[in-house]
């Protein structure tokens, strides 16, 4: 029999702690522990030694930022964070993503609300604790932790490569679109997003010759967060997108939660309820749209994340002579998105996240 997952359970609602140990009773997750605040959750997490951590933010004694950060610098373990569906909820939950926090998720106000995201939890906490590339990573940054402590510029030459190259085994034989070949970037992105985007975007080129479309799998609110974070740090406009607005090039649309991004034959947004689909907003139906209106003038970038939403839509978009890019899988925290893409045959490159600027910049025809 498969070992069970190991789970620790971090809030200081008793109700919370108690919904969120119904959703886990299962055969193959044990609780191991259920801590009452952050101070709890770091000195548990060092004894009992979870597979997973499920983390309130908002609690006494130590809030759940600080604890993160605590075993973050002293025992890397995957962290999902349980946010509140507020603006100040989403902010927190965004630094959180970026102090090293694998994922989130909308806490609910009672049991029957709890009940409708059952399925969600246990899908990504399954996913998180099974992933051995995640566990591989951050048993890295353990070793990262100690080495630095003796040596830093030791660490650096032996474990953090300056110059990760394009995985070229993945490389399908076709030239890269030239800038007056491309009208528009979509992206598509899910588990991990919120940090790799800001890796991609605090380092593009300014005055890149085309829009780029995000799809971000996140609630509503959070998107609007998410978009603030990346324009303060991006020389790209990054914005929500809205019903009805002009696409302009060197800007950044980032699909609302909840909602569909979809583009009109007139390059305009269309924000909307429908299609109904398993996630709003959806890869699949903004790269639909971006090939039906743009052709083969698209280039499709599909990043971490859970699932394969976004394989059907670049199957479009490469159809139609769009050009398809995957982030490499051993640079995402959850690779599924991707891998469906790869396993496709569709993807045209796969590149690391840390390349990821620098080919936008190359496809817009800048150097970076």
């Amino acid at each position: 029999m498969t070992n069970k997952i190991k789970l620790l359970i971090v809030d200081d609602s008793v109700f919370m702690r108690q919904a969120l140990a119904k959703i886990f009773t299962e055969p193959d997750i044990e609780i191991v522990g259920l801590a009452r605040n952050g101070k709890e959750a770091v000195d548990m997490a060092a004894n009992l030694s979870p597979d997973v951590i499920t983390m309130d933010i908002e609690m006494p004694v130590m809030n759940g930022l600080e604890a993160l950060g605590e075993i973050m610098k002293s025992n890397p373990i995957p962290v999902i964070m349980v946010s509140s569906l507020t603006t100040d909820g989403a902010n927190a939950t965004l630094e959180a993503l970026e102090l090293g926090a694998v994922d989130f998720i909308a806490k609910k106000g009672n049991y029957t609300e709890m009940a409708t995201i059952k399925a969600e939890l246990l899908n990504k906490v399954r996913n998180i604790a099974r992933n051995s590339e995640l566990r591989n990573r951050l048993h890295r940054r353990r070793l990262l932790q100690k080495f630095h402590q003796s040596s830093k510029d030791k660490v650096q030459v032996e474990l953090e490569p300056k110059e990760p190259t394009i995985d070229r085994d993945f490389v399908t034989i076709r030239h890269r679109p030239s800038p007056s070949e491309i009208d528009v970037v979509g992206i598509a992105i899910s588990t991990g997003g919120p940090a790799s985007l800001q890796k991609v975007f605090e380092n593009l080129c300014p005055d890149l010759p085309f829009p780029i479309l995000i799809v971000q799998h996140m609630p509503p609110v959070f998107t609007q967060s998410l978009a603030n974070r990346l324009n303060s740090i991006s020389p790209l406009t990054v914005k929500e997108a809205e019903n009805n607005e002009t696409l302009q090039n060197g800007f950044a649309y980032i699909a609302p939660g909840g909602l569909q991004m979809t583009v009109s034959r007139y390059g305009k947004i269309v924000i909307s309820q429908e299609p109904q689909t398993t996630f709003k907003p959806s890869a699949d139906v903004m790269f639909d749209s971006l090939a039906n209106v743009f052709g083969k003038k698209v280039v499709g970038l599909i990043m971490t994340g859970m699932g394969s939403d976004g394989t059907e839509g670049l199957k479009q978009v490469s159809s139609k002579g769009g050009y398809v890019i995957a982030q490499s899988p051993d640079s995402c925290v959850i690779a599924s998105m991707p891998n469906s893409v790869i396993n496709h045959k569709i993807a045209n490159e796969v590149v690391h996240l840390d390349n990821i600027p620098r080919v936008i910049c190359e496809l817009g025809g800048k150097v970076k």
